[in-house]
Order: structure tokens, then sequence, then C-alpha cells
């Protein structure tokens, strides 16, 4: 049985891949919503709230059981629509900060438990960490600095296994909430399902420890 940690996981991708680990493995799960956390059939539970990266050492430091780690799943994270012309420095601090800022303190936190199983950190990116798209000003620019520390971690950690998604449009409440500020209509039949991705993630987890799936892009079919 393995142990992963998952962040985001009472929403969307995070709890559709909560649900899946959880019939064969440990599962940690990462949120800020104590009640929604209680609700995942979980081993632990890890009360972070990620806009606030500077306090995870002190909540991962009393956590004996993040010591050995097969791999975290990095879902959490935000996404607002906003063109250069129309960003704000707080909308800015707050992209960067979710999206990148607590995915690395949280990845460095888990450094020592991941080293000590080879393990795989994987990090679901967006279509706009590879293309940016008008509109997408500050969005895309974390998910390309996401890119960039997933790129960077490979080369720094080779015990580890690291790897990047990058899904097209998924069925989840984030993506409701885009389209709402996109002023288009919501459409899930028309998107990657949540559990279709949370599949994926699963097999890049379970990949042969002799190779590793450095990147992976996910297109709604049609």
């Amino acid at each position: 049985m393995a142990r992963y940690v998952v962040t985001g996981a009472t929403r969307g991708i995070g709890r559709a891949l909560v649900e899946l680990l959880a019939t064969e493995h440990e599962v940690i799960a990462v949120g800020r919503d104590a009640a929604a956390l209680a609700k995942l059939p979980v081993a632990e539970r890890l009360l972070l709230d990620l806009s606030r990266p500077e306090s995870f050492a002190t909540a991962v430091e009393v956590c004996d059981y993040l010591g050995h780690l097969d791999g975290v799943v990095h879902s959490a994270g935000v996404a607002r629509r906003a063109s250069l012309a129309n960003s704000s420095v707080e909308l800015w601090e707050e992209h960067f900060t979710l999206n990148v800022t607590a995915v690395a303190e949280l990845t460095r936190l888990l450094l020592p438990g991941l080293r000590a199983a080879g393990g795989s950190v994987v990090f679901i990116n967006s279509g706009q960490g590879l293309n940016a798209s008008a509109e997408s000003a500050v969005y895309a620019a974390s998910k390309f600095g996401l890119r960039g520390l997933a790129d960077a971690l490979r080369g720094e950690e080779p015990r580890l296994r690291v790897s990047t998604v990058y899904p097209g449009r998924v069925a989840t409440q984030m993506q409701r909430e885009l389209r709402a500020q996109e002023a288009g209509e919501y459409e899930p039949q028309k998107y990657i399902q949540p559990e279709t991705l949370a599949a994926m993630i699963a097999q890049i987890l379970a990949t042969p420890p002799d190779s590793v799936v450095t990147e992976v892009v996910v297109r709604p079919r049609g």
C-alpha cells in the first residue's frame, strides 16, 4: 500500500483522485475546509490554508506520517480571467501564491519523505501553462511558473519522478466559475470528466520505477 498526499482534496480533480486512490492506498488529504475533509474516506487529513504558505512548516512538522511518501499530487489552485490591462497587484499575488509559492513550499517540506521513498511529484497544470491565450495573462503566467518549477525540480532531485499534467477544460466547479467570468455557457458534457483525469494521474503514480512520465497533455475529445 502506497502513501500519497493530494492537495485540493475536497473539490474537482483532487476529490476524484482521493476517492480513487483511497480504495487501494493510504491517502493524506490536504485542504482548508475541515468539514469537507472530514467526509473523505482517507487515512489522514492535513488542514492547510494555501494562501498562507508561511504557515505550512508548523503544520507539517508535527505529522510523523509524512516521513515516507510515495507521492504528492498538487491539484489545488486558482483561476481568474483577467487581461494584463485589467489586472491588479492583488490578483497577481493571489495567483502566484496559490499556484506557485504554496506548491513550492509544500513540496520543499515534503522532500525528506519523498526522497526516502524515491517518490513522485505530480503537478496539475493547465493548457494555459503551454499556450497562453488572451484574457489569461495572470493565470497563464502563474502556470508557466509552475511549469518552470517542475522542470527545475526534475533536475535538482533525480531520485524523484516529477510529472506535469496539462489538461484542457475539466468539468469542475472551478470551470463553472471560469465560464461565468467568460460570460459563456458551462457545458460539462463537452469537458474532461474529473474521474477520467484522476484515472490518468493514478496511472502516472503507478508507472514502474524504471521510468518517469514527464509530461501529459489531455484535451477534451471532439
